[in-house]
């Protein structure tokens, strides 16, 4: 496959993931839990048949639906950014996109749940980045290793703001996988210190490790 081909893909990838979420939005706003079944379907859809999807051949052969645990309105929240008052900026370095920096921009506080800082990566596009990792992290029917991630607007993974100027819509059921969980030619931002909790979190997309 040539690159400019792999661009191609790439980019239908991102638009229908934005067409996804756009329709999650307009659900979740009386109905979380439609929202949450069309994104969950709607996934699955691409993962089983786009050709930009990030699991291997022989894992997409054997392919049924992704692993995601059924919708707790418990784990939704909307939440105020508190500002940062001072910059701080991190380089991620990563194989497939060089060093990519981020800057955070502040932090929310859930209940039960602590601290979690909001990035936005500071390079072409922008976008909100916000990564868990949680207590679940890697064990047996548990979560990704790595962590995952409950936003990147930049790719159009976005549930929107809340009513407030400065809040967002956080809805851990929503949590997903990066694409390096299901092919290591992928290199992903993974969380930082800011966005480890001690929580477990036994919502959104779960992992099963490769064989």
């Amino acid at each position: 496959m040539s690159t400019s081909i792999g661009a191609l893909q790439i980019a239908d990838w991102r638009r229908r993931v934005f067409g996804l979420y756009g329709g999650v939005r307009q659900l979740s706003v009386r109905n979380p839990a439609a929202g949450h079944e069309l994104w969950r379907s709607g996934r699955d859809e691409l993962f089983a048949g786009h050709s930009a999807s990030p699991l291997l051949p022989d894992d997409r052969a054997a392919f049924t639906g992704l692993t995601i645990a059924a919708y707790d309105p418990d784990w939704r929240f909307e939440v105020e950014v508190h500002r940062t008052p001072e910059p701080h900026r991190i380089q991620v370095e990563t194989g497939t996109d060089g060093t990519v920096p981020f800057d955070l921009i502040g932090s929310v506080r859930l209940p039960y749940i602590g601290s979690l800082d909001v990035w936005r990566l500071a390079s072409y596009a922008g976008g909100l980045f916000l990564p868990i990792k949680d207590a679940l992290a890697g064990k047996p029917g548990g979560t990704y290793g790595g962590g995952r991630y409950l936003l990147d607007t930049v790719k159009g993974a976005d549930l929107g703001p809340g009513v407030g100027d400065d809040s967002l819509i956080l809805d851990f059921n929503f949590a997903y996988n990066p694409s390096c969980a299901y092919d290591p030619m992928w290199a992903c931002p993974l969380p930082q210190a800011g966005n480890i909790i001690q929580t477990a979190v036994p919502v959104g997309e779960l992992y099963t490790p490769r064989d």
